[in-house]
């Protein structure tokens, strides 16, 4: 339970903190699809950082690959 909260409010920051750097980094004056760009390339990175994260931490096994009986 604490995990996924952790979880959550990390790619809560990690999602502000990309949105912020990218509108001081894109040119104004800023117009509509400019914003809409700026939440989806936020939500992209957020999402990619948390998965990277559960995979990491969550699952101590490795998650992608199986491994064969002898």
């Amino acid at each position: 339970m604490q995990r996924g909260l952790i979880l959550a409010a990390s790619a809560a920051c990690i999602f502000v903190v990309v949105t912020m750097i990218l509108l001081k980094v894109m040119p104004g004056p800023l117009k509509e699809s400019d914003y809409m760009v700026i939440g989806s390339v936020s939500t992209l990175v957020s999402l990619l950082l948390l998965f990277l994260v559960w995979a990491a931490t969550a699952m101590k096994s490795n998650v992608f690959f199986k491994k064969r009986r002898k």
